[in-house]
């Protein structure tokens, strides 16, 4: 709207629809995303709940034709294999059916002592300089395609330790965004991420550095704050964790021997 009144415009806005995920055929989780690398967001979304913990448990993930019109292109079935099926009975029997919006992830269910028992420490004793961190984000920025039509999208990007860009997703829940890259990197057999680092584009939650440490990522960079609880879980199992990353500086919240 003007000062001399009212205009109509068209706007671009981003999208946003459920997506439903089956594991061997069983209604698993509900998740609000946006469309576009489902297959990947899928497999990352069952690492991260502990589902699968590798490509070697992963079947076929495609999309199920025994629904209306409405679900179609929006539900997945993933097959699962192996110690796998165990672990589906496991989480189906403890989880209750539940909408996951985009801003929800997994809502802070594990604690950090249940992810010792079978995630292990991160170790990756490599260096990285401060003025490489401080270009990842305007690295990023740039190929933000999603945000810079719409604005309503949040980024994360997988990028090597000479930062460059290797991996990019885009959507309106950070957590679908970071599943969409570790899943991208799960279906290709490339886990654990240990010469990697994760660039955020918003704020680092206690789920986000879940989701890294199940992929094995050393160092995470947000152009935001941490939570009290990511910098906890990030201390406790020795991922770098740099906050906001603007300019020329940033703070390191935990893991700061690998800056230098």
């Amino acid at each position: 709207m003007g000062l001399d009144g009212r205009s109509d415009r068209h706007d671009l806005v981003a999208v946003e629809e459920p997506m439903e995920v089956r594991v061997n055929g069983a209604p698993f989780a509900v998740i609000m995303r946006t469309p576009g690398s489902d297959r990947e967001l899928a497999a990352g979304f069952l690492l991260a709940e502990d589902v699968v913990r590798g490509s070697h448990e992963l079947g076929v993930i495609e999309h199920c034709e025994d629904v209306d019109e409405e679900g179609r292109g929006n539900t997945l079935n993933v097959t699962v294999t192996g110690e796998a099926v165990e672990r589906l009975a496991s989480r189906l029997s403890e989880r209750r059916q539940v909408t996951m919006t985009a801003a929800c992830g997994l809502c802070g269910r594990r604690t950090i002592e249940s992810l010792r028992t079978h995630a292990a420490p991160i170790t990756g004793r490599w260096h990285v300089g401060a003025a490489v961190v401080t270009g990842l984000p305007h690295t990023l920025r740039q190929a933000q395609d999603g945000f810079q039509a719409t604005g309503g999208v949040h980024a994360a990007g997988l990028f090597s330790l000479d930062g460059a860009l290797e991996v990019i997703a885009e959507d309106v829940g950070r957590h679908n965004a970071v599943d969409k890259i570790v899943g991208r990197r799960l279906l290709e057999d490339r886990l654990p991420l240990d010469r990697a680092m994760l660039v955020l584009s918003g704020r680092t939650s206690f789920e986000l550095v879940q989701k890294s440490l199940l992929a094995g990522i050393p160092l995470i960079a947000a152009v935001s704050a941490p939570s009290s609880l990511a910098i906890e879980l990030a201390t406790a199992s020795g991922i770098t964790l740099c906050g906001f990353v603007r300019g020329e500086r940033f703070n390191v919240y935990a893991g700061g021997q690998r800056i230098g």
